[in-house]
């Protein structure tokens, strides 16, 4: 289910504005029982079957949770409990993202083994950083176990951010699955945040996609430089406000529900180095989760029906192609660009003025922006002349 399809716009979502603030107002616990059903309902209505995979997912890291809180409270380091988390679910992405992919180059190789057909299940990536993110925050002390496993259930499949993000700190919303207030002032601004989302996805986004879905379907030998310039210009635009709109929509969908969800969204196209834009654009992520904001956007970019590949998305075309095997090699390219900027840092051009005295630096490598002066534009924000300035419609 879209957020802007028709079902979700007048059946969906108005049934459980009622249900929440009519049915069940006062009444907390239904409230959250209600939007855990619902949340359940939006994601099997696409994924009938993978809805299980997601159950499978809240079970295991609610009990990872424990054990973890478990090792912590008889002053063990939980380095066992983390490491088994870590490849819990890591595994699970590779089962469904990666094992196709691993098998059919084993084949190549000479081993002739049964290659599955494996679906993948929409926003795999989404839920299981973002329950990933719940066991670390227990394990470092920032987030209270959670011995419910309803509201650990809530806050991994709480619909608004499930299938497109923002990838939400447990400890960020720790305190609103029961203790958040809901007003005129939240509900109006995120209407309006929604509306704002809405018009980016279906006005903007949508429309950008035809034209670069027709210079993608040109065949090599018509294709002339200048369609292929515009496709390049209107891809970069087309998922640029595609992540843009759904995550309006998102934080303003969480607003209706007395939730408050960081801002993600944070100019990526102006990003001044690779590490910044591998972060920049979906951020704050969870400790230790900087390199895997690449494969979200590429995911966005599969999931939404757009060609994907990471140098798509900094205006070339789309070398690597759709599947597992564009996700590993924009994937891999991105994080060897990361590791090459930070062992050799920025080119000389785009080194940072020298400091007149102690104080932070106006260069930034971190998934923040700095506030120092701007710096002249790297190549990868080359589109960024004709992205607009404001990501968000809210005053920052």
């Amino acid at each position: 289910m879209l957020f802007s399809s028709s079902i979700f716009l007048f059946a969906f979502l108005p049934a459980v504005l009622l249900g929440y603030y009519v049915v069940f107002r006062g009444m907390r616990r239904a409230q959250n029982l209600l939007l855990l059903a619902a949340s359940l309902l939006f994601y099997a209505w696409g994924e009938p079957w993978f809805v299980l995979v997601m159950m499978g997912s809240i079970l295991a890291n609610y009990f990872f949770g424990l054990w973890v809180h478990a090792w912590r409270r008889r002053g063990r380091r939980p380095a066992l409990p983390v490491t088994a988390a870590v490849v819990c679910n890591l595994g699970l992405l590779f089962v469904f993202k990666y094992l196709t992919f691993t098998l059919e180059n084993l084949n190549l190789a000479g081993l002739n083994t049964p290659v599955p057909v494996i679906g993948l299940p929409i926003g795999i990536s989404f839920f299981t950083f973002q329950a990933l993110s719940y066991v670390l925050d227990v394990a470092m002390g920032t987030a209270q176990v959670q011995r419910n496993p309803l509201r650990l259930g809530l806050y991994i499949s709480l619909f608004p951010q499930l299938i497109a993000g923002p990838i939400v700190k447990y400890s960020t919303v720790a305190d609103e699955i029961e203790g958040r207030r809901e007003t005129w002032a939240d509900f109006s601004s995120g209407c309006c945040r929604f509306i704002v989302g809405l018009g980016k996805k279906v006005l903007l986004s949508n429309q950008l996609a035809v034209v670069a879905d027709a210079a993608w379907d040109t065949p090599g030998g018509e294709l002339s430089a200048a369609l292929a310039w515009l496709g390049a210009l209107c891809y970069t635009l087309q998922i640029y406000y595609d992540f843009s709109g759904y995550s309006d929509m998102a934080i303003g969908l969480g607003q209706l529900f007395g939730f408050h969800f960081l801002e993600n969204f944070n100019y990526p196209y102006f990003s001044r180095s690779v590490t910044e834009f591998c972060g920049g654009g979906t951020s704050p992520c969870p400790p230790g989760f900087g390199t895997m904001c690449t494969s979200l956007w590429a995911e966005a970019g599969e999931v939404r029906g757009g060609p994907t590949g990471i140098s798509s998305l900094c205006g070339c075309s789309p070398a690597y192609g759709t599947g597992p095997t564009g996700r590993f090699f924009a994937g891999a390219s991105s994080i060897s660009c990361c590791c090459a900027w930070k062992s050799w840092g920025p080119p000389a051009a785009l080194s940072p003025p020298p400091q007149a005295g102690p104080g932070p630096s106006s260069w930034s490598t971190s998934a923040g922006f700095s506030s120092g002066p701007p710096l002249s534009p790297p190549p990868w924000t080359i589109w960024a002349t004709c992205s607009p300035r404001a990501a968000s419609p809210v005053s920052r």
